[in-house]
């Protein structure tokens, strides 16, 4: 797939995950409901600290692979951005950490998931939260306005992460932080796999190698650059996604091992 077919692929699932949220259905991101909440992927992800102050409801929404506000400490007062904002979650919970004085941008290319993140605000009430459309590869924002940009399990599906890493750099304040939570891939996997839709949706086609990503944030200038893996997957544990993306057991055999893991990344732009 090219970049525009990948593109519209990954909004076509995401808004029919969206829809479904919107009428009532859970969120998941793999098989025909279509991270997966039946897989390890997007489950207990999340602590007391949101669980006091967003319904359990929208907890369960989450399509992420890790808690990319664990890894930083926002202060009253901050900007934040949310990259890949889906429903709302991370922004919101960014929100109650900034607080009145701070905002919290959410920004999604997917019209109905921001629908569902809209809706979602207007549930708990946030006057300091602001939900964008726009890509990853061309933030709708100024260069050198934002303290921190958080994402949660989204440059894994980014067609062209070089340019997308690039403007989440464009847009943080001299100073400002980078902390996101994702998908790497810990080996090779075949090219034939890596054109597979369905995986790309799933956040593991799309995913990066730990070295290539530490090699692109130093290009672009990021410093105290820190790769965490957090966890590691068993092939059996994704079994649900490969079913789903129409796998042979011949492929799937190919991923036997540990290939993919979620992963905390840190970085900063200089002051």
């Amino acid at each position: 797939m090219d970049e525009r077919e990948t593109r519209s692929r990954v909004r076509k699932d995401y808004g029919s995950i969206a829809l479904n949220v919107l009428q009532g259905s859970p969120a998941s991101c793999c098989g025909s409901s279509s991270c997966c909440t039946s897989t390890p992927i997007s489950t207990g992800l999340y602590g007391q600290e949101a669980a006091a102050v967003l319904p359990q409801e929208l907890l369960t929404q989450s399509l992420g692979c890790g808690n990319p506000l664990a890894l930083e400490q926002l202060q009253p007062g901050e900007i934040v951005l949310d990259l890949g904002c889906g429903g709302g979650l991370d922004t919101l919970l960014a929100a109650h950490r900034v607080g009145p004085s701070g905002r919290a941008y959410g920004l999604d290319m997917t019209l109905e998931m921001l629908r569902l993140a809209q809706r979602n605000r207007d549930r708990v009430g946030l006057a300091q939260v602001y939900f964008l459309a726009g890509e990853l590869e061309a933030l709708p924002l100024a260069s050198n306005t934002i303290d921190c940009v958080i994402s949660n399990c989204v440059f894994n599906l980014s067609p062209n992460k070089s340019k997308a890493l690039a403007e989440a750099y464009r847009v943080l304040k001299p100073g400002g932080r980078l902390a996101i939570s994702d998908i790497l891939r810990l080996r090779p996997i075949p090219e034939r796999l890596r054109q597979n839709p369905q995986l790309w949706s799933a956040c593991l086609a799309g995913a990066m190698a730990v070295d290539e990503l530490q090699e692109l944030l130093a290009h672009l200038g990021f410093i105290d650059r820190q790769v965490q893996i957090i966890r590691t997957y068993q092939t059996a544990e994704l079994d649900a996604i490969f079913q789903a993306a129409g796998l042979s057991e011949q492929d799937v055999a190919e991923f036997d091992g540990e290939f993919f893991a979620s992963a905390f990344i840190r970085a900063v732009k200089p002051a």
